[in-house]
């Protein structure tokens, strides 16, 4: 009989630690800057992000015509000069994906022609902190004790296909 208990708590050992690495990975929040206008001119995003909370884990993510724009990761010296030198980051594929590692400000903008020079094609964010992770639900336990080792098993090996 133990190695039906044993068994049956394997399973739903697997499905809590899924359902915690699940919920970590939705907490990101994908930005697409400018959301429908894209990274482009006439357009201000300074106001596009004075609503948004930007944490650490967010992506930036950046949709520009690459034949006439770019993004540059400066600091603030170079944001404020429209100014980059070849050792800044830059991104030239007109669909770049920007991970928040770190907290802090973080400075962005267009190198071509004067478009940052123009205050148009210019960002600055604060990244915050990770949000911390939800407080475990205290139905949980019980609704999952419920759930039969079988219903356990297939919800593992859906979560895995």
């Amino acid at each position: 009989m133990a190695s039906s208990s044993s068994s049956s708590s394997a399973p739903l050992a697997f499905f809590a630690i899924s359902m915690v690495l699940l919920s970590s990975v939705a907490m990101a929040t994908d930005y697409v800057v400018g959301d429908d206008k894209g990274w482009t001119l006439d357009f201000n995003y300074t106001v596009w992000a004075q609503d948004k909370v930007f944490r650490v884990g967010d992506n930036l993510l950046f949709n520009y015509d690459s034949s006439k724009h770019d993004v540059v990761k400066v600091n603030g010296t170079e944001f404020q000069d429209c100014s980059s030198t070849s050792a800044n980051e830059v991104f030239t594929s007109g669909k770049d994906g920007i991970l928040l590692k770190s907290e802090g400000k973080k400075w962005y903008i267009c190198s071509k022609g004067n478009h940052c020079s123009n205050h148009e094609m210019k960002l600055v964010i604060n990244v915050e902190s990770a949000a911390p992770a939800p407080a475990p639900v205290s139905s949980a336990p019980s609704l999952l004790a419920s759930l039969s080792a079988g219903a356990l098993i297939v919800a593992g090996a859906a979560i895995l296909a």
